[in-house]
């Protein structure tokens, strides 16, 4: 079943960004399906959050679809070389957002290993941001596109797998030591042992 609108539409992007865990991330491009099961997430709380492109509701032409009503894709170019995805979540004006970090391949592995150009499957596939998207073939065109919607090259399946609270694990996030303070929130979660989380290290949270 695919998530209907109001799963993105709730004010807590922490919970949502857990929530995410187990759900199955689906692209269909050309008549190539290929889906991956989310096991890594990264929130990301807007206005307030020193790490989000939206930090003090700073608004650029890129970031622009934060402010749209949640459920839609954002996509960008991170190093000018990965495309990473994210979801809008939250109501219009609220720039909350979900990192996907990373998924267990599910569906077209073979072509996904192609668009990869590995030969055969392990983590690396999908494990980390750029990697997944590249697998997915998610881009930055795909910005905008409603993750609620079937007919939609890209969405996101609740196929009835729930993570228990025991397995999630809470963590920093990677990449965001700029933003000072809030590079030591809590709010990477992961499944614990799967082994397609990425390698990516956040700072480590003070004792």
């Amino acid at each position: 079943m695919i998530l209907k609108p109001e799963f993105y539409h709730r004010k807590n992007v922490v919970q949502i960004a857990k929530d995410l865990l187990g759900k199955f991330l689906v692209t269909n491009h050309d008549g190539e399906y290929t889906s991956g099961m989310i096991v890594e997430t990264e929130a990301y709380a807007g206005a307030i959050d020193k790490a989000s492109h939206a930090f003090g509701n700073r608004r650029t032409a890129r970031t622009e679809i934060m402010y749209g009503v949640g459920g839609k894709a954002y996509v960008y170019l991170c190093y000018g070389i990965h495309h990473l995805f994210n979801v809008v979540t939250n109501e219009a004006e609220i720039p909350h957002a979900v990192l996907i970090r990373a998924v267990e391949p599910v569906d077209g592995i073979d072509i996904m290993l192609h668009r990869r150009k590995k030969e055969k499957l392990a983590p690396a596939l999908s494990a980390g941001p750029g990697a997944l998207s590249e697998a997915l073939a998610i881009y930055t065109k795909d910005t905008g596109l409603d993750l609620s919607e079937k007919s939609s090259l890209l969405y996101i399946e609740d196929r009835g797998i729930k993570i228990p609270k025991s397995q999630i694990v809470a963590d920093t996030r990677v990449g965001v030591a700029y933003a000072k303070e809030d590079a030591y929130l809590p709010y990477r979660f992961y499944i614990k042992d799967n082994k397609y989380v990425s390698k990516g290290k956040g700072l480590k949270l003070p004792a």
